[in-house]
């Protein structure tokens, strides 16, 4: 039997696995390092969290993926070397984490591996006729050669299952949220703020009326990032909303960039920078006469419009929200003008971080992705009776040379 298939099968039959989740989002800012330790599988998972580090990605870094980042035409020569190219620097930084750490890669039983998103284009947002109906995602970083750099066995590529499944790819928040952070309690709300919005939804576990389900929303960061770099390229993000925070919201405006089919959608939906993009934002202050508005109440528009997504969301989903435990992660989990504007929205809710559950905000996607290749290798496929989560088992396998 080949080694490190053998070596599969023995981790699977463990009490514990220790994983290390990478994450790299739609934001750009960098590869989240989760170094975690799982025991058990399925509900009832725990998790001791043992490392955690975000590795900035270089202005060149950051250059060389946006020649293809949302971009529906690019060149296929430079998509195919950036794949690999990824996947090597992905490797590095995590083998410079693993040597900060003091912990070698034989210690580390498992490597999950998000990759770097560059399109997704589920059927309702993309425009090509001759693949009407259908879902993609597509995230770069080849596994391979994140096994072969490290000599770790690597799971990754796990959007493509759920695609494969009759899902959009996203978000696959669900099984981690249900796995993890169920509660026998209290009824969860799990609201990412990363590039793009999302939230999922627990029931209480006695009482499971409701259904689980987990929808993205509409912008969280992206818009706000993009406005940032177009005006003040010095700078990478508005950092706590400071700059948001002196500004006054365009009621035009914000009326504009909410008149878009999207907000009305039946849930759970998803969508990206594809959509809310540039020329996204570019049309809608077209149609509201705001091409001239400085970039103060810019930012404090789309920090409105953030939040006002999350709660009409929330408002589809139950109708009058109610009085419910929200739980913040993400990197508008920093942004304190996004979450007093998500506070005024949700008054009869409680905006904490998922701090207190004991998972970093910053670290909880890739936490995620650890405890999807724990499932993968030691689980079997959760039915979650979720709308738009298939009951699958994510992520490719490579394994080192």
């Amino acid at each position: 039997m080949n080694p490190h298939v053998a070596r599969l099968y023995h981790l699977a039959q463990q009490p514990s696995r220790r994983i290390a989740g990478l994450m790299s989002g739609t934001s750009l800012d960098g590869l989240d390092v989760a170094l975690c330790r799982l025991h058990g599988h399925g509900p009832g998972t725990r998790l001791e969290l043992e490392e955690f580090a975000t590795v900035p990605y270089s202005d060149e870094v950051r250059h060389r993926i946006r020649q293809v980042f949302a971009r529906p035409q690019v060149s296929l020569e430079y998509l195919t070397l950036l794949h690999p190219w990824l996947g090597r620097l992905h490797a590095d930084m995590v083998l410079d984490c693993l040597h900060a750490w003091q912990v070698p890669p034989a210690a580390v039983d498992l490597l999950a591996s998000h990759g770097q998103t560059v399109f997704h284009a589920p059927h309702h947002q993309h425009q090509q006729p001759d693949f009407q109906g259908q879902n993609a995602t597509l995230q770069l970083g080849d596994g391979d050669q994140l096994a072969i750099r490290t000599g770790i066995i690597t799971l990754s590529d796990f959007r493509q299952k759920h695609v494969a499944a009759g899902g959009e790819g996203a978000p696959l928040a669900t099984y981690g949220d249900y796995l993890l952070l169920s509660s026998l309690t209290e009824a969860r709300v799990l609201l990412n703020l990363g590039g793009i919005a999302n939230f999922t939804f627990l029931p209480c576990l006695q009482n499971d009326v409701l259904p689980i389900f987990s929808t993205d929303t509409g912008p969280a960061n992206t818009l706000l990032d993009s406005a940032i770099r177009s005006h003040r390229p010095e700078l990478v993000y508005d950092e706590g909303g400071q700059l948001a925070a002196t500004g006054q919201v365009h009621a035009g405006l914000l009326t504009a960039l909410l008149d878009h089919p999207f907000f009305a959608a039946p849930l759970p939906k998803t969508t990206g920078p594809e959509l809310f993009s540039a020329a996204y934002l570019l049309q809608a202050q077209e149609l509201s006469g705001t091409l001239a508005l400085g970039l103060e109440d810019l930012l404090a528009t789309l920090t409105e419009l953030s939040a006002t997504s999350v709660s009409r969301a929330l408002q589809q989903a139950f109708g009058p929200v109610p009085a419910l435990a929200v739980y913040v992660s993400g990197g508008g989990a920093h942004n304190a003008t996004l979450l007093a504007a998500l506070q005024r929205k949700l008054s009869f809710c409680r905006l904490v971080s998922t701090d207190l559950l004991g998972v970093p905000p910053d670290a909880k996607e890739a936490v995620l992705f650890a405890l999807l290749a724990n499932e993968s290798v030691a689980g079997t496929p959760t039915q979650l009776h979720a709308a738009g989560a298939p009951a699958v088992l994510c992520g490719k396998i490579s394994l080192p040379a």
